[in-house]
């Protein structure tokens, strides 16, 4: 469960999230659309404990995250736009650094949420020779250590093929199927289908996104400026 309550932040004089409220439950996905530079980034990073906001609360099943930073990494897998992943590293030694328990990687690996992703196909390779798509589930799979109740994705689709695309739409599926809660910004029409409620950033608040403007109309108006 996700409560956001007046959440408000800028970056010098201009103001970035101004007042914004979010909540979400148990198994519900969240879309966030908006054209770039409106502040979706700057609040998934919130809520992952990346960036601190000036005002505000969140709360992750009753727990206050901000009065306790412990919080947003048990409560939280993040997968951000850029890669996080050291490209030096193999994809297993990237995903140990996440999983201190080899027994539990292991068994993920086997019959868990890393199985599903692909990622034993290609666990030995080293990151530098992975394609877009590959980086992209593996920053998934390190997100998902500890199986955290909450994902907040920052356009995980985004420059990906459309096998990979849809791999990924139907993880967050069964990920949702399991009651755990997602947060995206996307503007992929396949992703925007799994939204439980679909808000428009603007002007740093959420506007709450009729259900009737879903789909390709929704689609078509921020496939040019959405980020």
């Amino acid at each position: 469960m996700i409560e956001i309550e007046n959440l408000s932040t800028a970056y010098g004089k201009k103001q970035i999230l101004n007042g914004l409220t979010l909540y979400a439950d148990r198994g519900e996905c969240v879309g966030i659309v908006g054209p770039n530079g409106c502040g979706k980034s700057t609040l998934l990073s919130a809520m992952a404990g990346v960036l601190r906001p000036k005002r505000g609360t969140i709360h992750y099943y009753g727990k206050d995250a901000l009065a306790n930073h412990k919080v947003f990494s048990k409560m939280t897998g993040y997968v951000p736009q850029e890669n996080p992943l050291l490209p030096e590293l193999s994809v297993y030694d990237n995903l140990r650094l996440w999983y201190p328990d080899k027994k539990v990687l292991e068994k993920e690996l086997e019959e868990g949420f890393l199985q599903l992703l692909g990622i034993p196909v290609f666990v030995k390779k080293p990151v530098s020779k992975l394609s877009g798509g590959m980086k992209k589930r593996v920053s998934i799979g390190i997100a998902m250590a500890g199986m955290p109740p909450v994902l907040i994705l920052d356009e995980p689709s985004a420059a990906l093929d459309l096998v990979c695309k849809e791999d990924i739409r139907r993880y967050l599926q069964i990920y949702l199927e399991r009651k755990g809660t997602v947060v995206i910004t996307t503007h992929e029409e396949s992703e925007l289908s799994l939204c439980d409620s679909l808000y428009v950033m603007r002007e740093g608040k959420l506007h709450p996104v009729d259900k009737m403007l879903r789909g390709e109309k929704l689609t078509e108006q921020f496939s040019k400026t959405d980020a």
